[in-house]
């Protein structure tokens, strides 16, 4: 009497053992997370509400839509921009829009905190070289 079973009796397990194996190669491997120094990029620096601010009041200043602006880049601020240069650049467009509005104080004082955000701030030539917020920024911006 064998003690071994009929050859169709084993083909079950043997069967399942060789699609368990199949089904596991099949199956796809999770994706791999992005590299922790991976750069930004600009969709991901948007989802910031600061940074989102900062661009909505950029648009707004050069659609000449200057109280819009204001209220944006003032939002950007107090919402927390995380880059000093981009405090640098909302308190710059603070200053030139206080400047032309005749606020002179808030106007010397936005530039002041651009430089004081970034202290490599400066105007580019055609900026200092404004009437009205050119004497001032020259002023302040020694």
């Amino acid at each position: 009497m064998s003690l071994t079973a009929p050859p169709l009796q084993r083909a079950p397990a043997g069967l399942a053992i060789v699609l368990a194996a199949l089904l596991a190669g099949c199956a796809a491997p999770p994706p791999a997370p992005p590299p922790a120094t991976a750069p930004l990029g600009l969709a991901d620096v948007l989802e910031r509400p600061a940074e989102r601010a900062l661009a909505d009041g950029m648009r707004a200043y050069d659609d000449a839509q200057y109280p819009q602006a204001e209220a944006a880049l003032r939002k950007a601020l107090a919402a927390g921009l995380q880059s000093p240069r981009d405090r640098a650049q909302a308190h710059k467009l603070l200053a030139f829009i206080t400047c032309t509005s005749e606020r002179l104080a808030e106007c010397e004082a936005a530039f002041a905190a651009a430089r004081a955000a970034w202290p490599a701030f400066q105007l580019s030539r055609s900026e200092a070289g404004h009437p009205l917020w050119g004497p001032i920024a020259r002023r302040v911006l020694p």
